[in-house]
């Protein structure tokens, strides 16, 4: 199997009169699903050539996978744009991309227009009517290899500029039948979506409902400030599978939504993308006695996942749950400060990562790309890339790896990944601000911003939010006479972090 759309064929076969997914706009089953991607990929080879980039604004939901999939029907690769996103930052990531066409629909055509300079604007409603030509299509996949892109999701970047994690074919078809397998992931499950479609967490949930004929359910934004809403909706549907940022996971708990109902459909709670407080976790299980729940780890430079930990209930896990050991099919190892790898526990080190997973790198950015994707220091035979994380973990006794934090300055907050200097590079751009230095609480999960200049702060921070995403606006921003700094020169970040949690605590 060397095309993704080899999954989704196989399964619009066997159940094309099964649900695939559904939204709050209608559903669709396996069949309509394929027909309209080959409508929409019929249209767009006419205008693309094989791997090009196709951004696609929309919500999530099924027409937004038919745009994918339809996009991948041409050869290319698919770009979800969040229209959430502040424009600024979807016009850095169209910049980076260089693409002749981005795909949105009515809803969000206007928000398109203003992204200029543009590219063509395509909208889906259009393009499902087209007429299809399979077999114009099989002879675009016929040149295609495993290798190919299949899409691009990006992550916020220390240049000030997100970075574009490309995915192949090869990667995703090696993770998501180990993934669905390991988890018990069947036909008859329904798997419920939380996450943003530009969020790799999302690629889990759509191609485990492809491989395996699941039913995926897009469960509303909206209703993740709603937690009694939200617990109708599981409900309602039925849901028998998450696979959840901890944050969201959290935010249920914290709003006491368990309590006013439980979603007693449930069988598997998969996390991951920061670290799961212990008491949200305790009510988690105590709500769903029987269900599964696991801790999975792995940043999106090695499509979605390279380690999990299947959580014991007598165990209470008192040294923080593990991160666990590999997927199959992954290498995931440490390296300490010269490079030697580690074996023995209680040793921290860089979490490295080999295999199928790895991405073909960030799209347009070679020096970035040449600095995380590296040949591994102990092969000096042949070519072996492997992934560096910046993430810090240490094995215990039984050879499950623990997280100790990061390398450098980036940070998990909200289930993403941040460069905290991309957020000082955003503030110091803006008027008024000379200086910027950004830390994070872990223990709160609060970023906080301090800066140097003329600009007040509520003017600032209003600047800030049409730059941004929310997940990396600060929870406060305070303006400083000067920088505290080190004996060496550097800012401080240390002190500024207590004044962050003094005047948190006052």
């Amino acid at each position: 199997m060397k095309n993704i759309l080899e999954l989704l064929e196989a399964t619009a076969a066997r159940i094309p009169d099964k649900t695939a997914v559904i939204d709050e706009n209608g559903a669709c089953c396996w069949q309509e699903l394929l027909q309209n991607s080959e409508s929409a990929g019929t249209a767009l080879a006419a205008r693309l050539s094989p791997c090009t980039p196709v951004p696609i604004l929309m919500e999530k939901g099924c027409q937004a996978l038919i745009a994918f999939f339809g996009a991948v029907q041409a050869g290319c690769f698919y770009v979800p744009l969040n229209p959430a996103l502040p424009e600024a930052r979807l016009r850095k990531i169209l910049d980076t991309v260089r693409a002749p066409v981005i795909i949105t629909d009515r809803a969000n055509q206007a928000i398109a227009a203003r992204l200029a300079p543009a590219p063509d604007i395509l909208l889906i409603e259009d393009l499902i009517g087209m007429p299809s030509n399979p077999a114009a299509l099989a002879r675009i996949r016929a040149d295609l290899t495993d290798a190919d892109p299949l899409y691009c999701l990006f992550t916020s970047g220390s240049t000030g500029i997100p970075k574009g994690v490309v995915i192949s074919h090869r990667s995703v078809l090696a993770f998501i039948p180990d993934f669905a397998s390991l988890f018990g992931i069947r036909e008859h499950d329904v798997i419920g979506n939380q996450a943003p479609f530009d969020f790799d967490v999302s690629v889990k949930d759509i191609y485990a409902a492809v491989q395996t004929g699941a039913t995926l359910v897009i469960i509303p934004r909206r209703l993740f400030s709603q937690p009694a809403e939200l617990l109708d909706f599981l409900c309602r549907h039925r849901i028998t599978s998450l696979t959840w940022a901890v944050s969201a996971l959290c935010l249920v708990s914290a709003l006491h939504g368990l309590d006013y109902r439980t979603p007693d459909s449930v069988r598997r709670v998969l996390f991951s993308g920061e670290v799961m407080p212990p008491a949200h976790l305790r009510r988690w299980m105590q709500a769903l006695p029987h269900a599964d729940f696991v801790n999975l780890y792995g940043p999106t430079e090695i499509t979605c996942n390279c380690t999990y930990h299947r959580i014991e209930r007598e165990n209470e896990c008192t040294a923080g749950l593990p991160l666990g050991k590999a997927f199959p099919n992954a290498r995931v190892f440490l390296l300490d400060g010269a490079d030697q790898e580690i074996t023995q526990p209680d040793t921290v080190g860089e979490i490295c990562v080999g295999g199928a997973g790895l991405a073909l790198g960030y799209y347009n950015a070679p020096e970035q790309t040449a600095h995380a994707f590296v040949q591994h220091p102990a092969n000096a035979c042949y070519t072996e890339r492997i992934y560096r994380t910046g993430d810090l973990a240490r094995y215990d006794r039984n050879g499950n790896l623990h997280f100790c934090g990061r390398k450098d300055f980036q940070i998990k907050h909200m289930g993403h990944r941040i460069e905290l200097e991309e957020i000082e590079r955003v503030v110091t751009a803006l008027d008024g601000a000379s200086q910027c230095c950004c830390v994070f609480d872990e223990q709160k999960s609060r970023l906080h911003a301090f800066y140097t200049g003329t600009a007040e702060s509520a003017a600032l921070y209003e600047q800030l939010s049409r730059q941004l995403p929310v997940f990396m606006l600060p929870r406060t921003l305070e303006r400083l006479a000067q920088m505290p700094l080190t004996n060496n020169g550097k800012t401080d970040r240390r002190r500024l972090l207590a004044i962050a949690r003094r005047e948190a605590a006052a």
